[in-house]
């Protein structure tokens, strides 16, 4: 049987449709299946050989059965909306722990673990710091971002708000001053005075985000939002069978309802009136044109310039380091209280205290790798073993990703290969301080005798995915309501009939599909008035 995300034989196109969509990645899928299952003729052009985009799984490892969700880990902004419409085969684990954080204190190793049940998170709040003050603030804190989710997340599959509508929806003034008018940092200092739980608290601001704690442009505030009211809660769940599960279901949910996806198809230009237009493409067949009356663009905001010959916007920049391991076993931690099938089961915290991150951006935006790079830790298999074939589950094997914060795209510049891998070994350096035995020891071999490990910096990450800059969000995420210019999706363009769908369109970024839905609605509703 051929997989969803492949094409078995080239698709045969038409001459015309009701909408051609550029970019098969899990947004493009999602409006595909939505116009699709409304009546629409759909022409998806995505340039790979697969669709899904960023949000695929891999077997990464030569002659070894891992399936790895390789570039995106995690799922918190996917509507459970859009996985009803469109009767999606998709499911996603709870982790039973959410965070586990080591360090030391004076000379003994130790940690934080947030999680488990109340008890233990209390108690381990206690032990790291010494009162249940922390805990406390802890409590206020998250439930202050608890009681924005609930009401902002619901807004995500709506026309945007205006700010001051949002704002009646927060109903909450401190909340709305902590998280919208203030640069987060502030909150986080005033709520907590441990040094590792304001980093910790600090970390959901800087995932995918080069920013101090205190930057004015508040380019932080609004990547720690988007990473606070995921379904309502903030919570951070596993893709049972991969994120390649996800797109799966999704290519077969556009192509159950009509929509054709031609792989191995590069949109070259977008020509419109702004009430029909054409998309030229390019395959291995040679070039051809598609006319549509609608056209979505499930790219960077740069390729969608590029392709109807506007001026670019600023340059983006992506600032992560992405590492994929297989492991033969999870290794042993040096704090003795820290079971490793508890402490990976979550997001494991590294070099993440609330000065080392300061000191990290510092460094990176003088130029210079972090001394001490910060990272977090995701053990898939833990939540999820499906990804694992029968010989590594049966073996004892586990997957590790790890997403590495303050490493902006021109550190790399110079030598990408060198620096990527000057970086790699700092970054697990600052692990193997934390266990009792060499990550190195841990790690499985493929068929090739190579370690199963591999590591992805922003230039590469242009390179095989054109993330502009490495960026993965395509751009700076937004504020989730309306501005100058937003649109009344916030997928709109200066072309009436052209639609940014990408996780650079306002209420993007993440695997969310709420681009794609959000643009979808503005066709369906277009075509309804």
């Amino acid at each position: 049987m051929t997989p969803p995300t492949a094409t078995a034989t080239p698709p045969r196109l038409s001459r015309a449709y009701d909408a051609v969509i550029v970019g098969g990645g899990h947004n493009g899928l999602v409006a595909a299946a939505y116009l699709a299952r409304a009546g629409r003729s759909v022409l998806v052009l995505e340039r790979l050989h697969r669709t899904g985009g960023a949000a695929v799984s891999t077997r990464p490892f030569a002659g070894v059965d891992a399936r790895l969700s390789r570039y995106s880990y995690l799922v918190s902004l996917l509507p459970t909306k859009i996985v009803r419409d469109l009767g999606l085969d998709f499911r996603v684990r709870r982790r039973t722990v959410s965070s586990y954080t080591p360090v030391e204190r004076e000379g003994r190793p130790t940690g934080l673990l947030v999680g488990g049940d109340e008890r233990r998170t209390r108690e381990s709040f206690a032990r790291l710091t010494g009162s249940d003050r922390e805990y406390a603030a802890w409590q206020r804190f998250y439930g202050m971002t608890g009681h924005v989710a609930g009401r902002i997340f619901p807004t995500l599959t709506e026309p945007l708000p205006t700010r001051e509508e949002l704002r009646r929806r927060v109903d909450d003034e401190a909340a709305w001053r902590a998280l919208f008018e203030e640069p987060v940092g502030v909150a986080i200092e005033e709520h907590f005075a441990d040094d590792l739980v304001r980093g910790v608290a600090l970390t959901d601001a800087l995932i995918g985000t080069f920013a101090d704690a205190h930057d004015p442009s508040l380019r932080q505030n609004r990547c720690f939002l988007y990473h606070v009211i995921g379904g309502g809660t903030g919570a951070w769940d596993v893709p049972v069978g991969g994120m390649g599960a996800l797109t799966d279901a999704l290519a077969g949910a556009a192509r159950d309802a009509g929509a054709v996806l031609a792989t191995g198809h590069e949109a070259l230009r977008i020509d419109t009136d702004g009430h029909a237009a054409e998309v030229a493409y390019r395959s291995a067949d040679g070039e051809g044109v598609a006319a549509a009356r609608h056209v979505l663009v499930n790219a960077s905001p740069r390729e969608l310039a590029a392709l109807t010959g506007q001026a670019p916007p600023p340059p983006a920049e992506g600032a992560q380091l992405k590492v994929n391991m297989l492991l033969t076993r999870l290794p042993a931690l040096r704090d003795p209280a820290a079971d490793p099938r508890e402490a990976f089961a979550g997001t494991f915290h590294i070099a993440e205290g609330y000065e080392q991150l300061a000191q990290a951006h510092a460094r990176a935006a003088a130029g210079e790798l972090p001394t001490a790079p910060p990272s977090e830790i995701y053990c898939h298999s833990l939540t999820d073993p499906t990804i694992l074939g029968p010989g590594p589950a049966a073996a004892g094997m586990h997957t590790l990703t790890l997403f590495g914060l303050h490493t902006p795209a021109r550190l790399f510049a110079r030598d990408n290969d060198a620096v990527r891998d000057e970086l790699l070994e700092s970054t697990l350096a600052q692990l193997d301080a934390h266990l009792a035995e060499p990550l190195a020891d841990c790690l499985a071999t493929d068929a090739d005798g190579r370690p199963c490990l591999e590591a992805r910096s922003p230039l590469d990450l242009e390179r095989d995915l054109r993330l502009p800059g490495g960026h993965i969000f395509h751009r700076d995420l937004s504020w989730p309501h309306a501005q100058e210019h937003t649109g009344r999706w916030g997928v709109e363009t200066g072309h009436a009939n052209v639609l940014l769908c990408g996780a650079g369109a306002v209420r993007g970024g993440g695997v969310s599909g709420v681009p794609g839905h959000n643009a979808a609605m503005a066709v369906l509703e277009r075509a309804g008035r």
